[in-house]
């Protein structure tokens, strides 16, 4: 009896265990079903998107004519200027006011619904944009005064894998933000000024201008990445969303669309992946170039120069060191030499440049750069010194100007009111302050003492004061008795 009561309980406390776990189990999978609702929930864009609106908001923007046309021109020049001045809050304001996006996304919304009229439209648009911001920015910078290379125009020319990603992240959040059922302005404005689509097309420009082939190339570079990554990012996600695919009633015809479209898609991400991979062996080899500079310092050779555009060629494959101080043995060249397999840098050619008159020409150029600038910013200094000191001085002098009008000539008045009037004892001048809390005001006031012995001193006052006032001219003086 014992034992099998024992084993009812075991038995029990068995099944008891088996429950545990099978509620553990469903607690678990009701979590995890819990995480993943939350988790579609935030990152679904497929049940906010208006599919139909989307398409008719891409094909309103790609028309390039009209008063889009004088926008588009209007804000090359803002951002010419802007280029030219070196001034990046007038670049941004450029880019705000651009409609650059339109022709960019009508190219890769068409590919993805196989859409051949409105790429053709696009990519007609896109020519006009890219003729017109050319021809606008060339005709800004042909004018002599306004050729300076500055800083803004110069980061426009060496695009890296950087640019890539911003392009692309740029077009993704674009086409996202276009998509939603209430268009997110801000965000639109936001990956205008991102992608920066204006700045490249005006660097271009000025390189027709100067003649400068490398600015033109590079930009245009630049440009291509942004204007091919933007168009790849909305044709994926049109894809994603599954976008209707344009439909025609000829089957051979449709065929053939489609043939198109995914041709001119080929056609565009196999340049690009071209573009993006070696944008990153550039990219990646100028990294490696300055490990390696940063190595060489560390091991007490003294170098001269930051630029890397100098030190690190990537299209000549070599890197060139401007030693100063001790001159290099050939053994530690060809250490070196070895030590760059280190760093990625086994087929880079390793220039040294250690003459010591080069070397001492080049740390005189330095210095007399470096002092250079720091007299421009003293005499910069001096020039402010000396305006706000020049400010004072004129204002001092508006101080005294109106002082000396409020006096009067005490000695000479004196005189002739002892001669008209030799019952005068004494006269006294002051200037009374007065204040009604809005205004300070100064009002003179001219104080008479008769002899006591003097006779009608009303009347004598009253000429007297008559005659202050017309001798004195001033209209705020005030004539008192003692």
């Amino acid at each position: 009896m014992v034992n099998k009561e024992n084993q009812q309980s075991k038995q029990a406390e068995t099944n008891s265990k088996i429950d545990s776990k099978n509620q553990i189990k469903k607690d678990f999978q009701s979590t995890i079903e819990g995480a993943k609702t939350f988790l579609i929930e935030i990152f679904d864009i497929a049940h906010s998107t208006n599919q139909k609106e989307t398409i008719e908001r891409i094909k309103e923007s790609i028309p390039m004519k009209g008063q889009v046309a004088w926008v588009l021109i209007f804000s090359i020049v803002i951002a010419s200027i802007g280029l030219n001045i070196s001034s990046t809050a007038v670049v941004i304001g450029a880019m705000l006011v651009s409609p650059l996006m339109g022709p960019i996304l009508g190219v890769g919304l068409s590919i993805g619904i196989n859409d051949i009229d409105t790429l053709k439209k696009s990519l007609i648009n896109l020519g006009v944009m890219v003729g017109l911001s050319l021809l606008t920015s060339f005709l800004f910078f042909s004018i002599p005064v306004f050729q300076d290379v500055t800083p803004e125009l110069k980061a426009r020319t060496y695009p890296d894998i950087r640019d890539v990603l911003i392009a692309l992240s740029g077009g993704l959040a674009l086409i996202v933000a276009l998509s939603r059922n209430k268009e997110m302005t801000n965000t639109i404005a936001g990956i205008a000024i991102a992608t920066a689509l204006m700045p490249p097309l005006c660097t271009a420009g000025f390189g027709l201008a100067t003649g400068r082939i490398d600015y033109f190339g590079g930009a245009i570079f630049l440009f291509s990445i942004n204007t091919v990554f933007i168009a790849i990012a909305t044709f994926v996600v049109v894809k994603f969303l599954k976008f209707p695919v344009v439909k025609y009633i000829d089957s051979v015809k449709r065929k053939r669309i489609a043939q198109l479209a995914s041709f001119v898609a080929l056609l565009i991400l196999l340049p690009s992946s071209y573009m993006f991979y070696n944008l990153y062996i550039e990219n990646q080899f100028k990294k490696n170039g300055k490990d390696f500079i940063h190595f060489v310092e560390e091991n007490g050779i003294h170098l001269i120069g930051d630029d890397d555009e100098k030190t690190i060629n990537f299209d000549k494959k070599q890197i060139k060191l401007f030693v100063f101080g001790e001159t290099l043995s050939g053994d530690k060249i060809i250490e070196l030499k070895k030590a760059m397999s280190d760093f990625g840098l086994d087929n880079t050619n390793l220039i040294v440049q250690q003459n010591k008159e080069d070397v001492e020409m080049k740390l005189q150029i330095q210095n007399l750069t470096k002092l250079y600038s720091k007299n421009q910013n003293i005499i910069f200094t001096q020039e402010e010194t000396i305006r706000e000191k020049e400010d004072k001085i004129r204002l001092l002098e508006k101080d005294l100007t109106k002082l000396y009008s409020s006096q009067i000539a005490i000695d000479k008045i004196g005189t002739e009111v002892k001669i008209n009037y030799p019952n005068v004892s004494k006269i006294t001048f002051t200037n009374q302050i007065t204040s009604n809390f809005k205004q300070i005001d100064t009002i003179p006031i001219l104080t008479i003492k008769w002899n006591h012995h003097t006779r009608g001193t009303n009347q004598q006052h009253q000429k007297l004061s008559e005659w202050l006032q017309a001798r004195l001219e001033m209209k705020n003086l005030q004539i008192r008795k003692e």
